[in-house]
């Protein structure tokens, strides 16, 4: 009786394993194939950059002759590396600049107690809000009356992306929460100032929300194109790749410039790949992390 009674048993576990491992088969498979319709567009536009042809609409996806034309003319008859360099240049200035305002906010609002912190918190809350767009004419005519537009644009756009990016604290300052207080009480009684402790203390414990504040703000100039486009104009010499590239899709110009264009794309993807695979670790980790308290 005990053997038949552990006979079932062993096979009712069997059977619970099966199925949790054909379960298991079939969500990776679906993960497999999301994937691939995920990445298609991708690989898509890496075939069209290899094309010699120059035309965007053809019958065939594959190349029927592969060459590096596209990135030939690229360098050699656009200004795209002037256009990279500038967005290069935006992308680290505002990612470190983002991070310091950002932190440096987060850890004042999760640390320190004043008159006026929840009304603050809840302004920045609402006013966030309010799409950018709505400031654009306003933002135009003072960078105007100071030079920040035209082949300065590239300074100008990294006063807009950091002036107000204090107000993106809600992420780290959930992360900052999760830190003990009684280190910085220790830190204090033995006679540390309070930028001591923020840099001594809290910045490395805060691997993770720093990686992360850094990632995002080096990857919000590589898109943007409303802003950037309203203070650049058509001063190529002033251009990010967004609006630089742009250009090239007008309809006079489409079949002449769609494969180049898809070799920029591809060269102009490559950084922030990189970059988010190198920190994608971190990144996880600061998004939960600052996730756990508000």
């Amino acid at each position: 009786m005990r053997k038949n009674k552990d006979n079932k048993i062993r096979k009712r576990g069997l059977g619970a394993k099966a199925s949790r491992n054909l379960g298991n088969t079939i969500i990776y498979i679906i993960l497999i194939l999301i994937t691939l319709v995920w990445l298609f567009p991708f690989f898509g536009i890496l075939l069209e950059s290899f094309k010699v042809e120059t035309r965007m609409q053809t019958s065939y996806l594959w190349p029927q002759k592969f060459g590096f034309d596209n990135y030939i003319r690229l360098f050699k008859e656009t200004d795209f590396l002037v256009w990279f360099k500038n967005t290069a240049i935006m992308g680290v200035a505002t990612s470190i600049l983002q991070t310091i305002f950002i932190l440096s906010m987060s850890y004042v609002l999760s640390r320190l107690r004043f008159k006026g912190r929840k009304a603050l918190m809840n302004f920045m809350l609402i006013l966030g809000m309010f799409p950018g767009f709505l400031t654009m004419i306003l933002i135009y005519k003072v960078f105007y009356d100071f030079g920040l537009t035209a082949n300065m644009a590239p300074l100008g756009l990294i006063i807009v992306y950091c002036a107000s990016s204090g107000m993106g604290y809600y992420v780290s300052k959930g992360f900052f929460d999760t830190i003990p207080k009684s280190l910085d009480e220790a830190a204090r009684v033995d006679g540390a100032t309070r930028f001591q402790v923020f840099y001594k203390v809290i910045m490395p414990l805060s691997k993770p929300i720093v990686i992360y504040t850094i990632l995002m703000g080096f990857m919000a100039p590589w898109g943007d194109f409303m802003m950037a486009s309203y203070l650049i104009h058509e001063n190529s010499q002033g251009m990010n790749v967004a609006v630089g590239m742009f250009e090239w899709l007008s309809r006079a110009n489409m079949n002449l410039n769609y494969t180049m264009f898809c070799a920029a794309g591809v060269i102009v993807a490559i950084p922030v790949v990189a970059v988010f695979l190198a920190l994608q670790k971190y990144y996880v980790e600061g998004v939960t992390g600052g996730a756990v308290k508000g």
